[in-house]
C-alpha cells in the first residue's frame, strides 16, 4: 500500500497536480463548471478552440447523440484570441489547474499571429490543433499528412517560447509518422486523439443530419481505437534515446478512473476528458479520487510508477 501517492505529472516543463485535464471545447473555459464542481482540483483545463478572429460556429445541427457516442459539428464557435486574452484567460489564470489555450486556425498565417498573441501572455501552454474535422478550411487538413503537420508546427514553434502540444487526428493515415514530423518541427508534447470523422442521416428526409455532412464522433465508443493510437505512438517513441521522446497526452472516449488507467499503462503521460462530462459533470473528479485509490492499492508511489507499462 502506498498511503499518499503522488498524483503530480511533468509534461514539457509545467507541473500538473494530477494527469486529469478537461479537454478542449467540453469545459468552456473552467468558469462554466465552477458553480457544479471543484474545478480547483483539475490537473489542467484546456480552453475552447481558439481562432484568430471571431467564429460564430457551424449553422444547422451540431450535436447528434449515437449509440455510445456524440457527433459535433460545433465549428469552432469562439470569440476570438484578442477576445480570450481580456476577458477569458485572466478568469482561466485564476484558477489552480494548468491553463492550456487550444490554438486554431485556417491556415499557417492565422495560426502564427495567434501564436504571437498568446506568447505574450502568461498562458503556461499551447495546445495547437491541427485536427479539428468541423470546419472547411485549415484544421484538420493540417494534421493528415507530417509535411504538411511539420509546417504549421514549425511555423508555430518559431514564433513562441511557450510549451507547445501539438493536437493530433486519428484520421491520419499514419498517425505514428504525423507525431514524428511535429515533433521534430519543434513540438514539446502531443495530444491525440480528437474526434473520429463520421455521419448520421436523417432518414426521414433522406438528408445528412448535418449541413456540413461529416462531423466528429467522440465518446465511449471510440476509446478501444484511440487507446491503440496512443499505445501505437507512446511504443514507436520509446525506440528513441530518452532525451529525444517527448511526451503523449492521451484522449479518446475515457470515462471512468479505469478507462484512464489504461491510457497511462500504454504510455500516455497525463490525460484528458471530455464528451463523458456532459452526462457527468463530476466524471473527472471521479477520475482523479479513481486513480489514486488505485495507485494506493496497487502500491504505486508516482504515476511513472506505472506509465508505460503495457
Amino acid at each position: 500500500m502506498s498511503a499518499n501517492p503522488n498524483l503530480s505529472v511533468e509534461i514539457a516543463g509545467v507541473k500538473f497536480a494530477n494527469p486529469v485535464i478537461a479537454a478542449s471545447g467540453t469545459f468552456g473555459y473552467g468558469k462554466e463548471y465552477a458553480g457544479i464542481i471543484d474545478v480547483n482540483r483539475l490537473g489542467g483545463i484546456c480552453s475552447k478552440g481558439l481562432t484568430l478572429e471571431p467564429k460564430a460556429g457551424n449553422d444547422g445541427i451540431r450535436l447528434y447523440e449515437t449509440s455510445s457516442g456524440l457527433i459535433n459539428s460545433i465549428g469552432l464557435e469562439n470569440p476570438g484570441i484578442p477576445h480570450f486574452i481580456e476577458h477569458e484567460l485572466p478568469e482561466m489564470l485564476a484558477l489552480k489547474p494548468v491553463v492550456i489555450a487550444n490554438l486554431s486556425g485556417s491556415s499557417i498565417e492565422t495560426y502564427v499571429e495567434g501564436a504571437k498573441l498568446l506568447d505574450k501572455t502568461a498562458v503556461p501552454m499551447i495546445e495547437l490543433n491541427i485536427s479539428c474535422p468541423n470546419v472547411k478550411a485549415g484544421g484538420m487538413g493540417f494534421g493528415l499528412e507530417p509535411e504538411t503537420a511539420a509546417s504549421v508546427t514549425d511555423a508555430v514553434r518559431h514564433v513562441t517560447a511557450k510549451p507547445l502540444v501539438v493536437k493530433l487526428t486519428p484520421n491520419a493515415p499514419d498517425v505514428v509518422k504525423v507525431a514524428f514530423a511535429v515533433k521534430e518541427a519543434g513540438a514539446d508534447a502531443i495530444s491525440l486523439v480528437n474526434t473520429f470523422k463520421a455521419m448520421a442521416v436523417n432518414i426521414e428526409t433522406g438528408k445528412p443530419v448535418f449541413d456540413n455532412v461529416t462531423a466528429g464522433f467522440s465518446g465511449p465508443a471510440v476509446k478501444p481505437i484511440a487507446l491503440r493510437i496512443v499505445h501505437d505512438v507512446t511504443a514507436a517513441m520509446c525506440t528513441l534515446p530518452a532525451e529525444k521522446r517527448i511526451p503523449v497526452i492521451g484522449l479518446g472516449g475515457i470515462s471512468c478512473w479505469q478507462d484512464a488507467v489504461e491510457f497511462i499503462m500504454v504510455g500516455a503521460s497525463a490525460v484528458q476528458v471530455g464528451t463523458a462530462t456532459f452526462s457527468n459533470p463530476y466524471c473527472m473528479l471521479e477520475i482523479i479520487d479513481g486513480i489514486k485509490n488505485f495507485m494506493q492499492r496497487k502500491g504505486y508511489s508516482t504515476i511513472m510508477d506505472f506509465c508505460g507499462i503495457v
